[in-house]
């Protein structure tokens, strides 16, 4: 395989209006994620973004940055534009969608997130233990149906929900928003339009299952910290270094 890192950034936050520029210990949030890109040593990063702020915060700091159409509906859209950009001749197979508000995302998650491609499945993501009844509970924390057979670190995704499933006894999986795409898969991805669980549930990942796509999941010992609110933010800086 032969992977590229994308990581598409966009200033509108419902939350927390431009979070990926805001500052973590003296560098923008954005820096941060793609430093922790840069350190997997997987292949070529770069940021799929559609303001010029955000470009230059990127290039600022010796990155790349690709601008995209500012209406594009979802992260996948643009790094599908950003990939048509960047390497029209085919040269990556694969695409690594990170999320552009994980600064603290370990490099090794990004290696994981490899290995259902190579077990022939469309999409690979990862999954984390649920470890309080809180974060089971939470709409905000996207569940994934899948289960792990004793010794087996790749299972098929099912479903995901909102909703603390599946029911009965057993271990909860908190679904980790990072892909790797097949190139091919991404393309067909973008192509379908919304499906009815996707629009149901509000998880765009629900449109591939419907589809006949098939994820793979690894399970990985935690899930990353994601920035989402202030308070996310402060907790960030206090794990990375200082507050401004």
């Amino acid at each position: 395989m032969t992977p590229i890192i994308l990581i598409p950034a966009r200033l509108g936050s419902t939350r927390l209006p431009g979070k990926v520029l805001a500052d973590i210990a003296g560098q923008p949030m954005i820096v941060h994620v793609l430093r922790r890109a840069q350190e997997a040593a997987l292949g070529p990063v770069a940021v799929a973004c559609c303001e010029a702020e955000v470009a230059e915060a990127v290039e600022r700091a010796g990155g790349i940055a690709v601008m995209t159409e500012p209406d594009l509906p979802s992260g996948s859209d643009r790094i599908h534009a950003a990939l048509h950009t960047l390497d029209p001749a085919g040269r990556h197979d694969v695409v690594i969608n990170l999320q552009g508000d994980l600064p603290a995302i370990d490099p090794a998650y990004l290696d994981k997130v490899l290995r259902p491609l190579e077990l022939g499945y469309d999409i690979g993501t990862l999954v984390a233990p649920v470890t309080s009844a809180e974060e089971a509970l939470s709409p905000s924390v996207v569940k994934c149906v899948c289960a792990f057979p004793e010794g087996v670190e790749v299972a098929p995704a099912l479903y995901f929900s909102r909703n603390p499933v599946p029911g009965g006894e057993g271990p909860l999986w908190h679904h980790i928003g990072i892909y790797a795409y097949r190139r091919e898969a991404l393309g067909q991805f973008v192509s379908l339009p919304p499906s009815a669980l996707e629009q149901r549930e509000k998880l765009e990942q629900l449109r591939a299952l419907e589809a006949g796509m098939r994820i793979g999941v690894v399970r990985v010992p935690g899930a990353p910290f994601g920035v989402d609110t202030p308070a996310d933010l402060e907790h960030a800086r206090r794990l990375l270094g200082t507050t401004p």
